[in-house]
């Protein structure tokens, strides 16, 4: 682990004025239900401008994963358990990669070039993991070593939203449940999603056991925490009366969890 790791403390790249790295919803919360999101913001930190972006780049799918943040927010709220959402564009930097894996400064995808992106000195892409990356994961691991604390293991949920079209091809796929080794959260939601009648996809549109799901990897996969990830297309979610009905639907799947893979400590809310 690099020292920006263990460093909580943003870097000069974030000014006094501008909002942390992340924000957590109910930090103090006792139910073994951790959400995480790691593309929740279109927001640019101000010393890199619009990083050569139009407005449409800077608040298209590679940018944010559009509607994720609303619905984990909303999740959180009414289940009453703990969020940590990042708050800074995937485009600055992405928190669901490995720092070595090029897509963590992603240069070119759907078509669209990220001139800010381009010819990145090792300073550069430094001083972005010490004010973004690190704090985001440091906070996460927070939230984790005080749910052990109190309580059973707790299940760890990422939630990502997928554009409808990419490279002019149509997904099919509504709900993408993501999974690598462990089954116990991935097999509710499947069950869940179908039920509710959605096309829902196992390892679809993508792949739980593809190496660039870092957030996962890095905080409970390591640890033998229960996880999944969540993928929601796009359109579902794109306001808020989508974002309500899909946060619904994904309400009742989650309350459900701890009694079904046996984390009876602390209900969580009807």
């Amino acid at each position: 682990m690099s020292d920006g790791a263990k460093n909580n403390t943003a870097t000069s790249l974030l000014t006094s004025s501008e909002p942390s790295p992340f924000y957590v919803v109910n930090p103090l919360a006792k139910a073994p239900i951790i959400l995480v999101c790691d593309h929740a913001s279109c927001r640019f930190p101000k010393a890199l401008g619009d990083m050569g972006l139009d407005p449409f780049a800077r608040r298209c799918h590679l940018a944010i994963d559009i509607g994720a943040g609303k619905l984990t927010e909303r999740l959180a709220n009414s289940l009453g358990v703990t969020a940590v959402i990042a708050k800074y564009s995937r485009l600055v930097i992405d928190c669901n990669r490995q720092l070595m894996d090029p897509g963590a400064f992603l240069e070119y995808g759907d078509g669209i070039i990220v001139p800010g992106n381009r010819n990145l000195s090792q300073a550069d892409k430094d001083a972005r993991a010490n004010a973004i990356y690190w704090p985001y994961h440091n906070a996460i691991d927070d939230q984790l070593n005080r749910l052990r604390a109190i309580g059973p293991k707790p299940a760890f949920i990422s939630i990502h939203s997928f554009t409808p079209v990419l490279n002019g091809i149509a997904r099919e796929v509504e709900m993408g449940v993501l999974w690598d080794k462990d089954v116990r959260v991935s097999d509710i939601f499947l069950e869940g999603f179908l039920a509710a009648g959605y096309v829902t996809g196992d390892n679809e549109p993508y792949s739980g056991k593809a190496p660039q799901d870092f957030t996962i990897d890095h905080h409970a996969e390591e640890i033998d925490l229960p996880h999944v990830g969540i993928e929601v297309r796009q359109d579902l979610i794109d306001d808020i009366a989508g974002v309500n009905a899909v946060a619904s639907v994904m309400h009742e799947i989650i309350k459900s969890i701890p009694e079904r893979i046996g984390l009876l400590q602390d209900k969580i809310s009807a």
